[in-house]
């Protein structure tokens, strides 16, 4: 027996199907308030999968180092690109 079908707005990304995908993006909320909630269910997912475990493990300091590494590397990439060509004499 099948369950009443769900509205297409309130379907998760994995359930979406290829040809639904517009329409599904069609209508989400923009506004900065769903985007500042959207980042805070995103925070809260995180933060209860990885920091708030009775048996916590590296994996949760891992991904926020290897972040932190390659935002770092970001910032200073136009500095290192040009350090590279310098030549010393």
């Amino acid at each position: 027996m099948a369950g009443r079908p769900v509205p297409i707005k309130d379907m998760k990304l994995l359930d979406v199907k290829l040809g639904q995908l517009p329409s599904w993006l069609a209508s989400l909320n923009y506004t900065p308030r769903a985007m500042f909630e959207a980042c805070r269910r995103g925070h809260n997912r995180f933060y209860s999968k990885y920091w708030d475990v009775k048996k916590c493990g590296i994996s949760g300091p891992a991904i926020l180092i290897t972040a932190y590494v390659i935002f770092s590397y970001y910032t200073v990439y136009d500095h290192l690109k040009e350090e590279r060509w310098r030549k010393y004499h």
